[in-house]
This record gives structure tokens, sequence and C-alpha cells, in this order.
């Protein structure tokens, strides 16, 4: 596809189990006529849109047995919706700084090219028997988001790639699905809706380290004074040669007498950076 090379590194899905990872530790306390706790209950969350966790719940006449699948309190959630988003580009391969690298091997780098900005959309049910439960629940929630709430993410982990994720909330509803009898059972929904600023990784390339940097140097022919031509009809006035310089204890150094051999120095290493300048204006 593309250029041919398969890659997944599973991003989608840990967004996805990021989102539903926020609410999974929310509990309610319900209390008797004297203000006794008579039940600490934990707040189950699945990923499944409301409707289906409607039908569950109507389709089952005697929902509130011990032994029925579901009960209330619940949340589900899920991901509604996908869109670029042009505000948080990055140019792609212009600055050395919108690539990502990592060490592969002593004489090489992956890389990748800067990520591409996606919003994420997700929607969160609460679902209640009752009004207090949902306002248990709501109350948990609500005092994180101002309006929103910032996850650091390992995203790529062979490119020690992490990204702060904010998670926005846009909008909260509250909806009584009862219509009918009064012996029907009463389902009491609040509707969260959140934006995900996430990002997509393309492939993951490999490429050699430069260890060694020639420039060479040339003066303008006259009369036009262009560069273009002097390259390759003049001579280089001088040349810089710039290599990797490192001490054996591991510090960097710009020092050529005081680096050991290039060969020796590797990609994760702190190196500094030896100049040398040759003149030829002087030779005969």
């Amino acid at each position: 596809m593309f250029n041919g090379q398969h890659f997944y590194f599973q991003t989608i899905r840990k967004y996805v189990a990021l989102f539903g990872t926020l609410f999974k530790d929310i509990h309610i306390e319900r209390t008797d006529a004297h203000g006794n706790m008579s039940a600490y209950i934990k707040v189950p969350i699945t990923y499944a849109p409301k409707e289906k966790m409607l039908a569950r719940l109507e389709q089952d006449p005697n929902i509130d047995r011990p032994t029925a699948t579901v009960t209330l309190p619940l949340m589900s959630f899920e991901m509604t919706d996908l869109r670029y988003d042009s505000d948080r580009k990055l140019k792609t391969i212009q600055r050395a700084g919108n690539k990502i690298t990592s060490a592969n091997t002593p004489g090489s780098l992956n890389y990748q090219y800067a990520p591409v900005p996606y919003n994420f959309g997700f929607r969160l049910y609460v679902m209640v028997k009752n009004a207090e439960d949902g306002t248990k629940i709501i109350e948990q929630i609500l005092p994180f988001f101002t309006p929103d709430y910032t996850v650091t993410v390992e995203l790529i982990p062979s490119m020690n790639e992490s990204k702060d994720i904010p998670i926005v909330l846009n909008n909260i509803s509250q909806e009584d699905t009862y219509d009918g009898k009064f012996t029907e059972r009463q389902s009491l929904i609040w509707t969260i809706d959140f934006t995900l600023k996430g990002y997509l990784y393309g492939p993951i390339n490999s490429a050699a380290v430069i260890k060694y940097a020639f420039v060479n140097y040339y003066v303008p022919s006259v009369p036009d004074g262009q560069l273009s031509t002097a390259v390759g009809n003049t001579p280089a006035i001088s040349q810089t040669l710039d290599i990797p310089g490192l001490t054996s204890t591991g510090q960097p150094t710009s020092n050529a007498s005081n680096s050991i051999p290039v060969n020796q120095i590797q990609v994760t290493d702190d190196f500094g950076y030896i100049i040398t300048k040759t003149d030829y204006t002087n030779d005969g």
C-alpha cells in the first residue's frame, strides 16, 4: 500500500483503551433511611453503543433479578467519529525537529516523519435507574475536565515515542427513556461527548548515520557573481571536515587529539563535533 511497507502500531486501539480506562474506577454509595451505607457499588463500563445497552435492558423483563446479565448503574462508551485536525499539523519532512529518531544498530537510525493529528470523537453513556445515582457518577467525572484532561501515552514503544494526549469535554445531556406504564423499568441516561486529540504515525524507516561531512567553499566567478558558475568550474578555496568527537571517558569533545576513533563512536553516544578546515588559497 502506497510504499508497499506494512505497518500497524495499534494506535487507534490504544486511544480506545485509554478512554475507557479513565472511567473504570468509579464507585457509588447507597444509604438507608438512617444515613447508613447500605451498598458500595463499582460502576461497570463496557464498549457498546447506547442502543445496544438499551436493548439488553428492555429485552429482559426481569432485569432486576440477581442473576441478570445487566444491572444499573452502568456505563458504556463508543468512538463516534474521526476528523483531521489541520490546526495541529506540523511540516512532515522540512525540519529535522519534525523527524522521530531512535537507535537501531551502532551504525544506523530508525526514523519516522512527523505524525498526523486527528481528533477522535468519543461518547460516554451513564445509565442509571434513579436520578441520584446519575449525579453521584457525573460529579466524579466533571471536575477533572477543565474542559480538558491530559494523559501521557506511549504510542510507539520501539521509537520511545510518547505524547501528551488532551481529552476535551464538549457537551453533556440527559434523557429519560421511560415511556409507558409505571410498572415498566425506568432508565435515566447521561450522555457526555469528548474529543481526544491524538496522532497517527507512518512507517518506521532505517538509514545509516553520517559521521563524515565535507563542505567545500567557492568564490563566485566574475562577472555574474553566481555561485552556480563557480561550483565545478573554479577550484574550492577551502574545505571543512566535520566528524563526531568523544573522549575515552564518554565526554563530548571538539579536540581531535582527545577523541577516540570515529568508528568507535555509537549513535547513542553524547558526542561533540570536531571541525577541521583546510585552506587551498596558499597551495602552489
